[in-house]
């Protein structure tokens, strides 16, 4: 039979025959030469399956490996399910497994009931996950209702935590996946067989256990290790926040609406951001730094934070001046081309970086600077309509997202700059085993305020989503470990609010449009989530506000 067969994410569709009864893993088998990575699921009539799906007559077949998002959270899913046998394993079934976060490019676990972590248990997870994948186990996964896998949970002794969430979730189905005797429950597709996932790193770190794999920028190679230090203690305090809210997991979170206590979430939750906020003013006066600079990947709340500390430090009686470093735009003509031949706006050239450097010390100095407006109908800088003085000792707060990149203000003293850096970090997960990556979270903030101020779609923010994270990847993520201090943007109980926007957002992706797939698995993972309609609890300074709208600082 004929099929349409797109054997790279970046080429065309060509006309090939196979047989009937023929597996997306058997055209892979057929074209594994031709192909630059291993996939790990395909495209089919524009709709994600796993490999062993069969094709039909006139399918159109897409071949997905590590470089598409979703290819890539397979890979990982499935890496954990490994990582989780391999302990199952060792431990004889008394070992409990905690999958907390993303970190050092990789996931953070801590493993209970082993007593204390060593060096040598580690070695023999890893020895474990190694064999698992010379032997090529058969990963099987299978859907079921949410009260047959209540019962499965409840016959083998499974933790309570993926209980409650079944309980309190509205997802129909659940998908259950089983290697070699070991059974649980993940949300996502699958890769075949463990013999996919023969690139990981195991390492013990902290009181736990990195595990690691590559990235979808390079499939092949596995990351340089770089110790985020800065994001482990980030992490850190967000769980004991989570613990100060009685929310750990996302059934947690459900429970807390179906009970009606919200109210004291959402205020609690404001009141940690309140509390940090009032702490990073106080180091910035005590450090004597003028030149804050703010910096964060998309989405993160930067504008709403940026606005908040500088009430906070008027509070402490600072009169601080606010920049954003968009007004030093290049004029249009002079922005620089990606390898496309595109404007690069994200580039640090596209900033006028002597200028910037220029008017900081002269504010610094107590000296005037006229302060560029960059209009962006015209493509350039207008000048003489914000001239600006920062009194003697005031704080100069300025965000972008070259902010930590120390080419930016090169010329600046060092002794003048206090970093911030700026992220929702998303402590809370589905359940233990199943983390929830803080770009879903990040996607879907932009995505409701694409919709509601610039009347997008969630098609376009789809679609851009892949660019937005090439730059943060290149421009913000690196500069990442110079902040003096981290501030984590995000609300435990956020989620539950977006879903009410951008439920019907994903529902109104055409079948037929290219961001299809990605806004089902969005949908998918929404679905255990309960909504919670009342945003009216949700103050006006808040930085949610910032994505679904009514924020203060917006009038």
């Amino acid at each position: 039979m004929k099929i349409w067969l797109k054997k790279d994410i970046y080429g065309d569709f060509d006309a090939v025959d196979v047989p009937e009864n023929t597996t997306a893993e058997h055209i892979f088998f057929r074209y594994r030469d031709q192909l630059p990575y291993t996939p790990m699921a395909a495209k089919i009539n524009n709709i994600d399956r796993p490999l062993a799906w069969k094709v039909r007559e006139g399918d159109r077949v897409e071949l997905l490996d590590m470089r598409n998002r979703h290819a890539n959270l397979i890979y990982i899913h499935s890496l954990v399910l490994v990582f989780l046998k391999a302990i199952w394993d060792i431990s004889g079934n008394k070992a409990s497994t905690e999958i907390k976060n993303s970190l050092n490019q990789g996931l953070y676990a801590e493993i209970k009931g082993e007593g204390a972590l060593t060096e040598e248990y580690v070695n023999e997870i890893s020895q474990r996950m190694k064999e698992i994948v010379e032997l090529d186990m058969p990963i099987k996964s299978v859907s079921l209702n949410a009260d047959m896998t209540l019962e499965f949970f409840n016959r083998h002794g499974m933790e309570d935590r993926k209980e409650k969430l079944l309980n309190t979730a509205k997802t129909k189905k659940v998908t259950m996946c089983e290697i070699d005797g070991y059974i649980d429950f993940f949300y996502d597709l699958m890769v075949p067989s463990s013999g996919y996932l023969e690139l990981f790193e195991i390492r013990k770190y902290r009181r736990g256990i990195l595990l690691r794999f590559p990235g979808h920028q390079n499939p092949s190679v596995m990351p340089e290790y770089k110790d985020q230090k800065y994001l482990y203690r980030a992490f850190a305090e967000t769980e004991i926040w989570q613990e100060r809210l009685g929310i750990e997991y996302v059934g947690d979170l459900n429970e807390k609406i179906a009970k009606g206590t919200m109210k004291e979430v959402i205020q609690l939750s404001e009141a940690l951001h309140a509390k940090k906020i009032v702490e990073i003013t106080k180091e910035i006066i005590e450090s004597g730094k003028r030149i804050i600079l703010i910096a964060g990947p998309s989405s993160s709340g930067k504008t709403t934070f940026a606005k908040r500390l500088c009430i906070q430090l008027k509070v402490e009686g600072k009169n601080p001046v606010y920049l954003g470093t968009d007004d030093y735009f290049v004029d249009r003509e002079e922005t620089p081309l990606d390898e496309n031949g595109q404007p690069d706006y994200e580039n640090l050239n596209a900033l006028d970086v002597k200028l910037f450097n220029d008017d900081m010390n002269l504010l610094l100095k107590g000296k005037e600077a006229d302060i560029p407006i960059f209009d962006f109908i015209e493509g350039k800088k207008m000048f003489g309509k914000r001239r600006t003085i920062a009194g003697a000792g005031e704080p100069i707060i300025i965000e972008g997202i070259h902010a930590l990149n120390d080419s930016l203000t090169s010329d600046i003293d060092e002794e003048e700059k206090y970093r911030i850096y700026i992220s929702p970090l998303t402590g809370l997960n589905i359940d233990s085993h199943n983390y929830i990556p803080t770009t879903d979270n990040r996607m879907l903030r932009r995505m409701v305020r694409d919709s509601i101020r610039r009347g997008k779609n969630a098609s376009i923010t789809i679609d851009e989503w892949p660019r937005v994270m090439k730059g943060e990847e290149k421009n913000i993520f690196p500069y990442g470990a110079n902040a003096d201090a981290f501030f984590n943007s995000v609300h435990i109980y956020e989620m539950a609010i977006l879903k009410k926007y951008a439920k019907p957002l994903l529902e109104r992706v055409d079948k037929e449009d290219p961001g299809y797939c990605e806004a089902r698995r969005l949908l998918r993972f929404l679905e255990f989530f309960d909504e919670f309609d009342d945003d009216e609890l949700v103050a006006n300074d808040s930085i949610l506000r910032e994505f679904i709208g009514g924020s203060i600082f917006d009038r």
